[in-house]
């Protein structure tokens, strides 16, 4: 069990924000793991061409048989939506001597002799960085970032803003409870017990916060809530993003014909899309169209009272009003045919 204590000072510096940089690695859990991410099968069959191109044999061992990493691969982000390419210079930036002890670290938790290609590079851990680092910037690259990062980003934006939302009205018990069912908060200490019995013969960890912040990171491919191994590290912890099943859906939900019929087919679309926040960029890329088409049907809707607004960072985020939802169950029920 990992425990952290955390003052009411700490609760203030507690803050939630996503990393694109441990999406990408995290990602790749999804070779080892498929059968245990169906939202994600799609994206992976649509990249593997690409992704056999790259170095795969490397990017194939970032993650041990039992989906462990080293710590360095994913460094805890130290502001609001960094870039990737800021996380990966932190990466690029790690000691030599921390690659090697931490790719050693995670295949011995995992109880699995460290593979090829890293064994070989152990002895030059600047090289094996190296080489990590020009790989996972080409998988980002050419694999994610061109049609699987907008999507991802949209249902993390949907998940921060959704948090936000939860520490207003219920404060930190009821935020913490909503995160995962491993975690727990009591008395000032928020408990995470994590299953895996290698995790577990480690031994139990307690952690003062002591003023360096606690940073809540959602992830589309956590299976469950977890933190760093090594006690020296800040204190962060990953726990699955909230909607990640959106990942799997490919076609826009079905519009009832009666909403279609009262404010438009487009409205409609954007309407029934709109059950989880989004931005106008991410529902561009949903609907192939472009923003500008979007923009106007949503101010016309928000106009009416259909949607709300929500700044998050850069980005406004809609989602549909108290009213825009009755009236999609309006619609659906009158799509129904008699007798259901």
């Amino acid at each position: 069990m990992f425990e952290f204590s955390l003052g009411v000072d700490d609760l203030a510096t507690t803050w939630f924000t996503y990393s694109p940089l441990q999406e990408a690695v995290f990602s790749l859990r999804l070779r080892r793991h498929v059968d245990k991410y169906p939202f994600q099968r799609r994206w992976l069959e649509s990249w593997e061409r690409e992704y056999r191109m790259l170095d795969s044999a490397l990017l194939d061992v970032l993650v041990t048989p039992r989906a462990w990493m080293a710590d360095f691969l994913t460094p805890r982000p130290t502001f609001q939506r960094p870039s990737f390419e800021s996380e990966l210079a932190v990466v690029a930036a790690t000691p030599p001597e921390t690659v090697a002890k931490d790719f050693t670290a995670a295949y011995r938790g995992d109880g699995a002799p460290i593979p090829e290609p890293v064994a070989s590079l152990l002895n030059d851990p600047a090289e094996l960085l190296a080489r990590c680092v020009a790989q996972l910037r080409a998988y980002w690259e050419r694999c994610l970032l061109p049609q699987w990062w907008p999507r991802a980003r949209t249902v993390l934006e949907a998940d921060l803003a959704y948090r936000g939302r939860m520490f207003a009205e219920r404060g930190a018990e009821g935020l913490f409870a909503e995160l995962d069912h491993r975690l727990s908060w009591q008395g000032g200490v928020l408990r995470l017990d994590d299953p895996d019995p290698r995790v577990k013969a480690l031994g139990g960890r307690y952690t003062p916060v002591a003023g360096r912040g606690l940073v809540l990171v959602p992830s589309l491919t956590s299976l469950g809530a977890h933190t760093v191994i090594d006690a020296d590290e800040p204190p962060v912890i990953s726990y699955p993003a909230r909607g990640k099943a959106l990942m799997g859906e490919t076609p826009p939900p079905h519009v009832p014909d009666a909403l279609a019929e009262l404010i438009g087919p487009p409205r409609a679309r954007l309407l029934a899309l709109l059950d989880q926040p989004a931005s106008t960029t991410a529902l561009a890329h949903r609907l192939a169209v472009t923003p500008g088409a979007v923009s106007r049907h949503l101010s016309a809707l928000a106009t009416a009272g259909l949607l709300t607004r929500t700044r998050s960072g850069r980005s406004v985020l809609y989602a549909r009003s108290p009213l825009g939802d009755a009236l999609v169950a309006g619609g659906s029920e009158h799509h129904r045919p008699f007798g259901r």
